[in-house]
């Protein structure tokens, strides 16, 4: 009786879908509200927990560090799709970032309030102190970066373009649910329980992560073996032939077709713009807010990022993709950044960077996010699981790393002048973000409609 219900609830909002179709990305948005619930919950945890153990204002060295540290990740993760498969490889991820999760949770147990004590100290302690907040800071970022990019190349890799339509956004709507829970529940868990340190709520995310596996392993065992099918084109043998193993098979693939590239270019521009607010952000919240006060307040932030771009798909956004096509949500996004960039830079103050921070994040998880994801359903599965991987992180977090140097001139260029460079750095990359949003939307409707993979 509920699974028609909820199918019946759902059709105006996400589409038609078949009985075992619905239970698949059902139980796919299960794992996905997991993962992405663990994420915001450690995400939204990630600044404080530096705050305590460095310095709020050297986030943008701790970008560089985790850009850097990102190169010899994702070598290791592309490497290791040549010894597991997809559904392995959640199984490992799972066991790696479950036992380091559970490591830091002990450290914060043992030192988080004297880290927070000695806020100008020397010596062996200090330095300690200092590794552990970059450790960590890279950590959460690096599991945001593989893990979420590996359930989306496991997700695209057993979908058509049909299904994908409907299914990636209930999919992405049941993440935000998790996206919800885990900076409204998890984030704050220590400030509710009246502990001192931030251990519980990386108790409870190393559980969440453990968890992942587990779901993975249900999903396998009882999903339809017809269910697991993915798109094919005429031409995916030849381009698999051209494919050969090794750590930098991914980045190769990525710089030889313009495609990917497209990609890459349409993540990156996204990431350096919010990066840019981002940054002014948190230095104004770290300013009006302290300790577990600071952690609280980012939690209500990523709550309601999730909060609103849950709204925005029980909405029915889905339907632009669905009746207008992938290339109609790709040009709608330079469209509506370059709206609220316009805000950031010509009235920059703390309510408006919140409102900002909400809508672009909550607009590019409801709207653009699926759309992307949709975009490597015509390629072969090596160019979804490796080049992807590529894409996802070094879209990311090499934009975040250009963005965070830009922020680096905040001081020496004063208010006035950095909002003077921002804003042309910023419209010129917007200007070029919708024409790349425009090949990638043709080249992706070509591509299914002839049934030819593009790389």
């Amino acid at each position: 009786m509920i699974l028609p219900a909820l199918q019946y609830i759902f059709r105006p909002i996400f589409g038609e879908f078949e009985r075992e179709e619905f239970k698949k990305f059902l139980r796919m948005g299960l794992i996905f509200g997991l993962i992405i619930g663990t994420y915001w919950a450690l995400r939204t945890l990630k600044d404080p927990i530096f705050n305590a153990f460095v310095d709020i204002k050297d986030i943008p060295y701790a970008k560089t560090a985790s850009f850097i540290m990102m190169f010899p990740l994702i070598m290791i993760y592309t490497r290791l799709f040549d010894v597991f498969s997809r559904e392995q490889m959640f199984y490992v991820l799972s066991c790696v970032y479950g036992t380091l999760t559970a490591g830091i949770a002990f450290v914060l147990y043992n030192f988080q309030q004297e880290a927070v004590a000695l806020e100008a100290t020397s010596g062996m302690k200090y330095y300690l102190f200092h590794f552990f907040g970059y450790f960590t800071y890279v950590f959460i970022e690096s599991y945001g970066s593989l893990v979420v990019a590996l359930f989306w190349a496991f997700a695209t890799n057993i979908t058509d373009s049909d299904s994908a339509k409907k299914g990636f956004y209930l999919v992405t709507a049941l993440g935000q649910v998790g996206g919800i829970f885990g900076p409204a529940f998890i984030t704050p868990l220590a400030k509710t329980l009246g502990h001192s340190t931030t251990t519980a709520p990386f108790i409870v995310c190393t559980i969440t992560i453990l968890m992942v596996g587990v779901l993975m392993r249900y999903f396998m065992v009882v999903t339809p073996k017809n269910m697991l099918a993915s798109f094919h084109g005429k031409n995916e043998v030849k381009e698999e032939e051209e494919q050969e193993p090794g750590f930098f098979e991914g980045l190769r693939l990525l710089v030889s077709h313009k495609y990917l590239l497209g990609i890459f270019g349409a993540i990156a521009i996204y990431e350096i713009i919010v990066t840019m607010v981002d940054y002014q952000f948190k230095v104004i919240g770290a300013a009006q807010y302290f300790g577990q006060d600071f952690e609280a307040f980012m939690g209500w932030y990523g709550m309601w990022v999730n909060i609103v771009s849950l709204t925005c798909l029980l909405l029915g956004v889905s339907n632009i993709t669905r009746y207008l096509g992938v290339g109609a949500a790709l040009v709608m996004m330079p469209i509506i950044v370059g709206l609220a960039f316009s805000a950031f830079i010509y009235s920059p103050t703390p309510m408006f960077l919140l409102v900002i921070m909400v809508g672009a994040k909550a607009v590019n998880y409801a709207l653009n996010g699926p759309a992307m994801k949709q975009l490597y359903i015509p390629t072969t599965p090596d160019v979804r699981s490796k080049s992807q991987a590529w894409i996802e992180t070094f879209g990311s977090r090499g934009a975040k790393q250009m963005a965070s140097n830009f922020n680096f001139f905040y001081k020496s260029l004063g208010a006035a002048k950095y909002m003077m460079f921002a804003s042309v750095f910023g419209y010129s990359l917007i200007f070029a973000w919708f024409f790349v949003a425009v090949f990638l939307g043709k080249t992706y409707k070509k591509a299914i409609d002839e049934k030819r993979v593009v790389c």
